[in-house]
């Protein structure tokens, strides 16, 4: 009884918060579902079709897609390959004050959305993928370092042990003891990332970072929403299969 009474305290409260919170955005449901509005929408998103086809602009679309792979797959390795080497002071293995610094490091790229690097990267390097590159570099970095550090925190420290107590380096025994334990996560946090990275880059388009974004961006402004159907499936299309790649990898790579 004291449970259910509990329960719907919390349910009303809950409820109350929603109301409160429409009521003060001003969030008009009605207005949105009227004739009018809908009327609206129906023949905007009918502009979208026919999709355009052409093989002129499917040949500049096919241009933006191995961009935006690019894109992604060069943000996320140099992102991996710095998460790595942040990880090490993260995770406390070179002192107290090292993994302190390291940790507020890692906190202030993963806490900058990529659209913010986006838009400071366009100021510092220009228009072009370069920016965008960069901008998914510093966030996935901070997340990925962040990911890494927790890994080797709970890797088992046995074999390393082991190893050093042997006569082996520290290097040595972090590559043969505690690497071979964790790379298989990294690799599928790195997947991962990727796949959201994909979708981010199609994204940082919208403010000169290159990739099907800025086509997607140029279409819409010139509205031209025939052209921005079209890279839009190709959007979609994009994802799908990066995702059963990356779903597939990671997979192979778990067992």
């Amino acid at each position: 009884m004291k449970r259910s009474i509990e329960a719907l305290f919390w349910l009303a409260l809950i409820a109350a918060a929603l109301i409160w919170s429409f009521s003060w955005l001003q969030l008009d449901l009605i207005a949105l579902f009227g004739s009018d509005s809908l009327q609206q929408m129906t023949g905007y998103a009918r502009s979208f079709f026919p999709p355009d086809t052409s093989a002129e602009w499917v040949q500049k679309i096919f241009r933006g897609v191995l961009e935006t792979l690019a894109i992604s797959a060069i943000g996320t390795l140099l992102a991996a390959l710095a998460g790595a080497a942040l990880s090490l002071l993260a995770s406390g293995r070179l002192g107290v004050w090292t993994k302190a610094l390291s940790r507020l490091l890692l906190n202030a790229l993963r806490s900058v959305p990529e659209l913010v690097w986006a838009a400071l990267m366009v100021l510092a390097a220009g228009l072009g993928p370069f920016a965008g590159t960069l901008a998914l570099a510093l966030h996935t970095a901070g997340v990925l370092g962040r990911l890494f550090a927790e890994a080797l925190e709970n890797a088992p420290s046995g074999p390393a042990l082991a190893l050093r107590q042997a006569g082996a380096g520290p290097l040595a025994a972090f590559c043969y003891g505690t690497l071979p334990g964790v790379l298989a996560q990294w690799l599928s946090y790195t997947l991962y990332r990727w796949e959201n990275n994909i979708r981010m880059a199609a994204v940082l388009g919208f403010v000169g970072a290159g990739g099907l974004g800025q086509m997607l961006y140029v279409t819409l402004s010139l509205f031209q929403q025939a052209r921005a159907s079209s890279v839009i499936l190709a959007m979609v299309a994009l994802v799908v299969l990066v995702d059963a790649l990356s779903a597939r990898l990671r997979m192979k790579w778990a067992n």
